[in-house]
């Protein structure tokens, strides 16, 4: 049982899953959040309206700090995200953008969401965050990037959640014989 990540299917299956429960509803919609910006919980909790800034290139990203570290983390908003942002906008109380609860509680609906969703991982919040920098790292997007959006000073940090994954590695593989080919049609010729 892998506990680090969720793949890109199994994103795809707690996405598309109709929850008659207002409740994990809730909790699934903040989880994707996550999934697809990597904050932590902590940092989940704390987001509000001052956090989603127009930035250099004129595109609404999440900015701000991290309560863990206080190094700071800018990460473009992807439309998922302004999604989920526009269904709760005006309807949470104290300024919060999401309805994060406990993370106690936020977990304990995760392990019922993985259930109904046939995934059979013991999957916590941070696996949103772990799920987040290795989707990335498998779509090409450089580690330094990750690195960065993820708030770490340290590329070793960001390192724990690269794993390269065997279908990551084959890709590239294929890329490379790709751009090979001649090589390999000239030395076929002397053989």
């Amino acid at each position: 049982m892998d506990r680090g990540y969720l793949t890109e299917e199994e994103i795809k299956a707690i996405m598309s899953k109709p929850f008659i429960t207002p409740r994990l509803e809730q909790v699934r919609d903040v989880f994707i959040f996550s999934c697809f910006c990597g904050l932590a919980y902590i940092d989940m909790a704390n987001l509000r309206q001052d956090n989603i800034v127009r930035s250099f290139d004129n595109q609404l990203w999440i900015s701000g700090k991290r309560e863990k570290t206080g190094v700071a983390f800018h990460i473009p908003l992807l439309d998922i995200n302004r999604k989920i942002l526009h269904k709760y906008e005006g309807k949470l109380s104290k300024g919060k953008l999401l309805p994060v609860l406990s993370n106690q509680k936020m977990n304990a609906y995760l392990k019922e969401i993985t259930d109904l969703c046939g995934i059979n991982k013991n999957i916590t919040f941070h696996t949103a965050r772990h799920t987040f920098a290795t989707y990335l790292l498998t779509k090409g997007v450089s580690i330094e990037s990750v690195s960065k959006m993820l708030g770490h000073t340290n590329i070793k940090t960001t390192q724990i959640y690269a794993r390269i994954l065997d279908t990551k590695i084959g890709e590239d593989m294929s890329q490379f014989a790709d751009k090979i080919k001649g090589l390999e049609e000239i030395m076929a010729s002397n053989l």
